[in-house]
């Protein structure tokens, strides 16, 4: 069985509303995860959203301990997402084969997957459901984060992407993220495993993701080292009541640096509980720390392909524009625009993919081949960021490139005038979050 260029293998798991299979590219050999949805059970069950919500989350991501999503396309009847191939099986499994970890490997997975939590939280994402079922170990012992199903993104980051198939009537046109925030900046949603679960969310008067992500981080730490729950009960209730008074017990035998950080993850007021950089920090963490470096959007362009409120950062490499049309239309128009003057399009992992065609003008012969990816950022109802990232080529010509497109598809300047005071504050808003 083959789902265009992949070959379907054996199945790896089964669920209520589909199937992961292996699968190998036809062209390299390379194995992949191919997680097969069917779409009347989902639409049934009304997890639509939900489903749409782990893609953009995937999306975003691209972090060594976290589950990569590759591509997304579908069908009448199905929808397919190529995941990264982990084949070593659950965090679960590994302890309960081994009954409990040493303090030196269970403190090497819980670096990672700090790692993998900070940077989720740096992107604006929340996990909500982290246990041991749902972070994966590859065949060198290394963690990766998976199920995003339960995760939310930030408030004003929803997040628009180009379709990554060709045919409309069979793939998602566009992706948009909904939020589960209110006013007040908080989550809302209650939700999660019940022993991993935080405090604070069960006390349903809002909560941050983060210091509820934090929680269950520790629970894990607590299972890796000492092979049981920090909290436990057969009756629900009594084990929400031991969660929210939050006295687990914590093993004499394990080192005074364990003990310390346990109980300061463990800390049941959100307010005074440790974060992400309290935990990097302490002694007991930073033993043998190596901190994993994400991987690069620019350098995925490499890999895949063999004038108003223009800010820059300081490599030279990303340039943004406010705008007031809709994304479809900005993704429209860049294509456009950037044909018309000789470039190549390419539609690749969510991203609009702008190469310079050197087969063209005479006087881009020689140089190094310009390569180019645009994003669209929804600020708010009626005002959009065009995002433009340069992996290489040459500078003064992809800057000339993008004052054409900021010219041609930003804010005017009669609305520049009615709107400068709200725009300076969206984009600084916006750009405070990267």
């Amino acid at each position: 069985m083959r789902m265009g260029k992949y070959e379907m293998g054996r199945t790896l798991g089964e669920g209520h509303f589909g199937k992961v299979r292996l699968a190998r590219h036809a062209d390299t050999g390379r194995a992949f995860a191919i997680k097969i949805l069917d779409r009347q059970r989902i639409l049934a069950m009304k997890i639509d959203e939900q489903i749409k919500r782990e893609i953009a989350t995937l999306k975003l991501l691209k972090h060594p301990n976290v589950v990569r999503l590759y591509e997304v396309s579908a069908s009448k009847t199905k929808i397919y997402m190529v995941l990264e191939y982990v084949n070593g099986g659950e965090l679960f499994d590994k302890i309960a084969l081994k009954g409990k970890l040493t303090e030196k490997e269970g403190r090497k997975l819980f670096q990672q997957l700090m790692d993998a939590v900070g940077y989720c939280h740096e992107k604006g994402v929340y996990h909500r459901d982290l246990k041991p079922e749902n972070v994966l170990v590859d065949a060198k012992g290394n963690i990766k984060v998976s199920d995003f199903g339960l995760s939310a993104l930030p408030q004003n980051q929803q997040v628009w992407h180009l379709s990554l198939a060709s045919n409309q009537s069979e793939s998602f046109c566009l992706c948009l993220t909904w939020l589960l925030f209110q006013k007040d900046g908080l989550l809302h949603t209650t939700c999660g495993s019940p022993n991993y679960i935080a405090p604070e969310v069960l006390l349903n008067k809002g909560y941050d993701g983060s210091m509820a992500d934090i929680w269950s981080c520790g629970v894990i730490l607590y299972v890796m080292l000492t092979g049981n729950l920090p909290f436990d009960d057969q009756n629900v209730v009594v084990l929400y009541q031991k969660i929210l008074k939050g006295n687990a017990h914590i093993p004499k035998w394990l080192s005074q640096g364990a003990q310390d950080m346990l109980r300061k993850i463990l800390d049941p007021n959100p307010i005074t509980r440790i974060d992400v950089d309290g935990i990097r920090a302490h002694d007991w963490f930073k033993q043998g720390y190596a901190p994993a470096v994400p991987f690069n959007d620019d350098e995925d362009i490499s890999r895949d392909e063999g004038s108003l409120n223009m800010t820059e950062d300081a490599s030279e490499r990303k340039i943004r524009f406010a705008s007031d049309h809709s994304p479809a239309y900005l993704f429209e128009k860049i294509e456009s625009i950037v044909r018309k003057i000789g470039f190549q399009v390419h539609k690749s992992n969510g991203k609009l993919k702008v190469i310079q065609d050197c087969k063209g003008p005479a006087n881009c012969r020689g140089q190094e081949t310009l390569l180019i990816s645009a994003e669209v950022f929804e600020i708010n109802d009626s005002l959009y960021v065009v995002e433009l990232k340069k992996s290489s080529g040459d500078c003064s010509l992809y800057r000339k490139l993008c004052e054409t497109l900021s010219e041609d598809l930003g804010i005017c300047k009669r609305q520049q005038f009615l709107k400068q005071d709200s725009i300076k504050q969206e984009i600084g808003r916006y750009n405070s979050s990267f």
